[in-house]
């Protein structure tokens, strides 16, 4: 069998016979490409673009956390570390978004930094995640039917870490308990977020485990 017959590529003067077929498909491959490429950018620019809004839905509502005191590293209250020092730079140093809140007399609050509304008072009842779910679902407040369980953000919005037992504002009525979120643990889904808002640190919990509800909804 000779070179011919196996159509390999004469090696003294660099060409092949194979060479105007393949020079045909890598020009179709490269036309392909230039005319899918632009499309899929376009598409993953839509999709980031989603992704930016979604997060900025999820987090622009987030106020100050309403710490005010500095602290040393054994937990003591301490004076205002100076700046540049070891222990300068706590959360109290950084004044963000004050919260604000209105007391609407109906049982319910606005949040005016997030433009949320929410129940002001559980009703004292402790439910598992799904059925917290359901109960907010069903719920109708203030002449309000479209009331949800809180993104783990929204709850985390209220949080007010210069207070505890319980660490939120007095304009609402809370137990020194969990609170369920909407949000499943990434890890488990049997395991959901809820914040603890004796001290507000937020925990992944059982989802059967029964704990309260502040229900809330977008305030237009």
């Amino acid at each position: 069998m000779t070179r011919q017959d196996l159509m390999l590529p004469d090696a003294d003067i660099g060409t092949s016979r194979f060479m105007p077929r393949i020079t045909l498909v890598h020009m179709m491959s490269t036309v392909a490409v230039k005319r899918i490429l632009p499309g899929m950018m376009l598409l993953l620019l839509v999709l980031l673009g989603l992704f930016t809004v979604e997060a900025a839905a999820e987090h622009n509502f987030v106020a100050d956390t309403g710490q005010q005191k500095f602290y040393d590293m054994s937990g003591q209250e301490i004076d205002d570390p100076v700046a540049g020092q070891p222990l300068s730079g706590q959360d109290a140093h950084y004044l963000g978004l004050q919260p604000a809140y209105q007391h609407n007399n109906n049982l319910t609050v606005t949040a005016q930094a997030s433009g949320l509304l929410w129940m002001q008072a559980d009703d004292g009842i402790a439910r598992t995640w799904q059925q917290a779910v359901d109960y907010c679902a069903c719920l109708t407040l203030a002449d309000e039917t479209d009331w949800r369980l809180p993104t783990r953000a929204e709850l985390d919005s209220i949080v007010d870490y210069g207070r505890s037992y319980p660490a939120i504002n007095p304009v609402f009525s809370c137990q020194a308990s969990f609170y369920w979120s909407s949000a499943s643990y990434a890890g488990d889904p049997i395991y959901a977020w809820g914040i603890f808002f004796n001290d507000g640190g937020d925990h992944w919990l059982d989802k059967k485990n029964k704990y309260y509800v502040r229900c809330v909804r977008t305030h237009l």
